[in-house]
C-alpha cells in the first residue's frame, strides 16, 4: 500500500488517519502542527512523538509537497515558483510582497477549462485537477522559502485561490486545503485572509458557503449577459441573474459583509462609461466592492489594456455612486506572474526554462 501524503489531510482527514493505524485524536493535532507550523518533513525532527510512532509513521506515511523546478524574482519582489505535480505537468504559485502583509496566489487546477477570452491559462487547455496535498504544498513551499519555517516572521497573510484553474471545479481539494489554512494547528489564517475566487460555477459557490465560507471573489468582468458570455463563457450555464442570487446566499455565510467583483479592463471592450453605469445595477443588488484589473497581455491575443485614464474615469463613476473601488496595481508581469499569465508550459512543462532568469530586471 503506498504511504499516505499527510500534507493535503485536515483535522478530520489527519483524526481518520491516526485511528485507522491505532492511535489516538490528539496524535493527529500534533502532527498538524509539527507539518503546516514548523514545516517538518521529517517524522524523526518531531520530537514530542514517541519514537516507536515516529517508525510507524516514517512506513505508513510521508510529507511531500510538488517539485520546485524553477523559480523568479521580478523587480517588485514578487516570487513565482513552477512546481511539477507529475511526470507531465506542473503549476505555479505566486508570493506578492506589500507593506503590512504578502499574499500568496496558489493554484487548484493544471490548466483550466473555462477558456476566458482575456485569460492565458485558459489558452493553454485543462489537464487535471490538483490534489489537496498539492494545493496546500503551494502554501508549505512559500512558508520554507520565504524564511518563516526557519523562525521568521510569517511571511503570508493572505491567501488567494487565483492561480491556474477554477476551484469550485475542485471543491473536492480545495476545501480541504482551505480548512487546513483556518485551522489553528494549520496555518490560523482568518477567514477573511482566505479568498477564493470564482468565474461564476454557480453549485461551487453554494457548495463553499456551506462547507467552508471563506472571502469570496467573483470574476466578473461584463455587466452584462451578452458581452460576459463571450468574455467568460461559463456565463452561458449560469448567466448574471443566477450568479447574483448565489452571491447574495453566500453572503449569509460569509466571514466578509461583501463581494469583490474582479473586472479585467480591456480597450473598447468593457471599459466605457456606460459599461461602467450598468455595473450600478448589480452593485445594487448584491453588497460588493470592485477591483479594477488592468489587462496583462500574453502571446497570440489581440485585446489591449485600457488607457490609465480611461480606467480612472471608470472607477470615478463607480465611487461617484458610494462604491468602493480598487486598481489592483500589476505586479510581476516582468515574470509572467501577473493577474492572468498563470499559463505554465504546454509541453514538457517541467523541463523548458519558462521562468528563467532567475532575477528578473524590469518592473
Amino acid at each position: 500500500m503506498a504511504a499516505a501524503n499527510l500534507l493535503g489531510l485536515d483535522a478530520q482527514g489527519m483524526e481518520r488517519f491516526f485511528a485507522g493505524i491505532g492511535e489516538k485524536p490528539f496524535r493527529a493535532r500534533q502532527v498538524l502542527k509539527w507539518i503546516h507550523r514548523r514545516g517538518a518533513a521529517d517524522f524523526e525532527s518531531m520530537t514530542d512523538i514517541a519514537r516507536d510512532l515516529r517508525a510507524k509513521l516514517a512506513a505508513a506515511a510521508r510529507v511531500e509537497p510538488p517539485a520546485v523546478v524553477g523559480e523568479g524574482t521580478a523587480a517588485d519582489g514578487t516570487r513565482k515558483w513552477l512546481l511539477k505535480v507529475d511526470g507531465a505537468n506542473a503549476v505555479e504559485a505566486v508570493f506578492i510582497p506589500e507593506e503590512g502583509r504578502g499574499t500568496l496566489c496558489v493554484s487548484s487546477q493544471a490548466g483550466c477549462t473555462l477558456d476566458c477570452e482575456f485569460c492565458s491559462t485558459g489558452k493553454q487547455g485543462f489537464s487535471r485537477n490538483l490534489s489537496a496535498a498539492e494545493i496546500i504544498g503551494q502554501l508549505w513551499l512559500a512558508n520554507s522559502a520565504l524564511g518563516f519555517h526557519a523562525g521568521g516572521a510569517r511571511a503570508v497573510s493572505n491567501v488567494v485561490f487565483m492561480g491556474m484553474g477554477e476551484p469550485m471545479l475542485n471543491l473536492e481539494a480545495v476545501i480541504p486545503a482551505a480548512r487546513l489554512m483556518i485551522d489553528d494547528n494549520g496555518y490560523g489564517l482568518s477567514r477573511r485572509r482566505v479568498t477564493v475566487s470564482t468565474s461564476g460555477v454557480v453549485p461551487g459557490m453554494d457548495r463553499l458557503a456551506a462547507e467552508c465560507p471563506v472571502a469570496l471573489a467573483v470574476s466578473l468582468h461584463a455587466p452584462d449577459d451578452e458581452l460576459r458570455d463571450r468574455l467568460v463563457p461559463i456565463n452561458r450555464k449560469y448567466p448574471i441573474r443566477e450568479l447574483l442570487a448565489a452571491c447574495e446566499r453566500y453572503l449569509e455565510r460569509a466571514p466578509r459583509d461583501f463581494i469583490t467583483f474582479e473586472y479585467v479592463m480591456l480597450d473598447g471592450v468593457n471599459d466605457s462609461g456606460a459599461h461602467a453605469q450598468s455595473l450600478l445595477g448589480i452593485a445594487a443588488r448584491v453588497r460588493c466592492k470592485f477591483n479594477l484589473i488592468p489587462f496583462n497581455p500574453f502571446p497570440g491575443t489581440r485585446l489591449r489594456r485600457s488607457p490609465p485614464e480611461r480606467i480612472r474615469r471608470f472607477a470615478e463613476v463607480l465611487q461617484r455612486a458610494g462604491l468602493t473601488v480598487t486598481t489592483r496595481k500589476t505586479r510581476g508581469d516582468g515574470i509572467d506572474a501577473a493577474c492572468g499569465q498563470l499559463a505554465g508550459d504546454i509541453a514538457d512543462r517541467t523541463r523548458r526554462a519558462r521562468v528563467a532568469p532567475i532575477v528578473e530586471a524590469r518592473a
